[in-house]
């Protein structure tokens, strides 16, 4: 696997380096040499957190986790991208586009379960026209973590949501 290393407020010692190259490593078992980790550490205030972020065609494997201690991050984060591995094996193989980032033995292993996702509810609403600071009260009203609305000013699909640190963001996809 290639490593692509960053930092923000941090800089990256060799023994962060290390143990991405130790810990992350044990994901090799899935992934072929030529598969790309983006892995980037921060720091804010007492937080350190680790992202990891693997982009294969049609799909983006990404966990991240953060604690007092960026080595127990790196653990988590190793756990979080195995757990997904394992929980979306078969979707992922099926699409053909995602194969050849993984290597034949982990795709021809059929010990693990995999979790067929089940829509267990479906809601109709009108998407009425607001802006975002409106859509953003909406959904604190609602209760919700996010909020689905038409943009007034462009009148085009948008979604808020609720980040960490009663933060909102939005997305405005492009078609």
């Amino acid at each position: 696997m290639r490593y692509i290393i960053s930092g923000k407020n941090i800089d990256v010692t060799e023994g962060l380096k290390n143990a991405v190259y130790d810990k992350i490593g044990r994901l090799e078992k899935y992934f072929t040499p030529e598969t790309e980790i983006h892995v980037t550490f921060s720091v804010e205030k007492e937080r350190q957190k680790i992202e990891v972020t693997i982009p294969m065609k049609g799909n983006i494997l990404r966990g991240e986790q953060e604690s007092t201690d960026m080595y127990v991050s790196i653990d988590l984060v190793v756990e979080v991208i195995e757990r997904q591995l394992k929980k979306y094996k078969t979707k992922l193989a099926e699409k053909k586009q995602s194969i050849e980032y993984f290597k034949p033995e982990y795709l021809e292993d059929e010990d693990l379960d995999d979790e067929e996702i089940k829509i267990i509810r479906s809601k109709k609403f009108a998407v009425k026209p607001m802006d975002p600071e409106e859509a953003c009260i909406q959904m604190e009203l609602l209760g919700h973590n996010f909020f689905v609305f038409r943009n007034s000013e462009t009148d085009d699909v948008n979604v808020v949501y609720k980040r960490k640190g009663n933060t909102y963001g939005l997305i405005e996809p492009e078609f």
